[in-house]
């Protein structure tokens, strides 16, 4: 009788845990700022994410593995993205495609490289993430901030005839290094020169003093490095200040919702951003599916994070859904992947190929691609 108890049991047991296919399945990890200030960077990459895995699982998974999501909210900020970084591989991510901002990034790299977990970021554009080498694990579906800097200089200098260009930022990874690198090629042009070199406060409810050493330099064009809630700041407080100066910025403020912000002082303001993909055809089913899915259309960086989860699942296809770092960098460098920004890859460095940036304009509300 004790045995039958014994038996009885065990299968009950047995019968309750939970079905073998629930822990069957490939966990991959969304990390990025999902709210907050920049959530409208953040949100639009989740989506991107949800369409492609769902897609995927509905045409049978990876190796008859489904993909199974997990999202976690850095706000972007670097001491939030170690959490969840540590939150997505307790959880058992072994594929991350985030974060977001570069500073958040930075933090959370060496936790994913200790973890041996690829990382795709959709829009963290600091250099040195990928030319340091300190990260082999990490891959990003954007061009760095370098390539940035030189054609937002370029377009200064040779589009505009700028001559004295303030370069300022928000002291964060990234605006500081888009920012480091636009005074660089300012200063190796030989055509122009740094009027003014200068942080600002992320936050800060009056910008009046920077306006005012602006203004002071005689800067006949700005270039800021960093986000749109600071930039719409600014660039508020130039005009009823009366100023100008030509104001270019980086991909941090080519958003809807700069232009949401600022109103009417966003007219006539440059940013680089991704460039215009309207005529890809992977681009125009990638946006139909977002306004389907969520009755609203995509952000910044949609497009981006949307190469990145299908670059994922390609690499996962190529190696049987093993996710072991060096199997899947090895399918990221060499298989090649039709995305809604193209036909891309992935170098030694990490760094997208085929991937560039444009110059964009507001006008009448929208950003405009600047032909050159």
């Amino acid at each position: 009788m004790r045995l039958f108890h014994y038996a009885l049991a065990a299968f009950l047991l047995l019968t309750a845990q939970p079905p073998l296919f629930a822990a069957d399945t490939i966990k991959i990890g969304v990390a990025g700022a999902h709210s907050g200030d920049l959530a409208s960077y953040g949100l639009p990459s989740l989506n991107a994410v949800k369409i492609v895995i769902d897609k995927t699982n509905a045409q049978g998974g990876v190796n008859g593995k489904q993909i199974e999501l997990l999202a976690e909210d850095d706000a972007c900020k670097p001491e939030m993205a170690t959490n969840a970084a540590t939150k997505l591989l307790s959880e058992g991510a072994r594929l991350v495609i985030g974060h977001v901002c570069s500073g958040a990034t930075k933090a959370a790299l060496p936790i994913y490289k200790n973890a041996g977990v690829v990382v795709i970021s959709p829009s963290a554009t600091s250099p040195e993430l990928t030319h340091s080498g300190e990260y082999p694990n990490f891959f990003r579906a954007i061009a760095p901030d370098d390539t940035q800097a030189r054609i937002d200089v370029d377009f200064a200098i040779n589009g505009l005839g700028a001559k004295n260009i303030a370069v300022i930022h928000d002291k964060g990874d990234y605006g500081k290094g888009f920012a480091e690198f636009a005074k660089k090629f300012i200063e190796d042009s030989g055509k122009a020169k740094v009027a003014l070199f200068e942080g600002v406060t992320p936050g800060a409810v009056d910008y009046s003093a920077i306006v005012q050493k602006i203004k002071q330099s005689r800067a006949d064009a700005v270039m800021f490095g960093g986000y749109h809630p600071e930039a719409s700041k600014i660039v508020g407080m130039m005009k009823r200040k009366k100023l100008q100066a030509a104001f270019i910025s980086d991909d941090g403020v080519k958003d809807m919702t700069f232009i949401k912000v600022a109103g009417k002082n966003a007219e006539g303001v440059y940013a680089s951003g991704p460039k215009d993909t309207t005529n890809n055809p992977l681009s125009i089913q990638a946006f139909a599916e977002h306004r389907a899915m969520y009755q609203s259309d995509a952000g910044a960086f949609y497009e981006n994070a949307y190469a990145a989860a299908l670059a994922v699942v390609n690499a996962l296809k190529a190696t049987n859904g093993a996710t072991d770092l060096p199997g899947l960098r090895q399918a990221l460098r060499t298989e090649q992947v039709d995305t809604p920004l193209g036909t891309i890859s992935f170098n030694a460095e990490g760094d997208a190929v085929g991937v560039g940036f444009s110059i964009f304009q507001v006008r009448n509300g929208q950003f405009v691609e600047v032909k050159q």
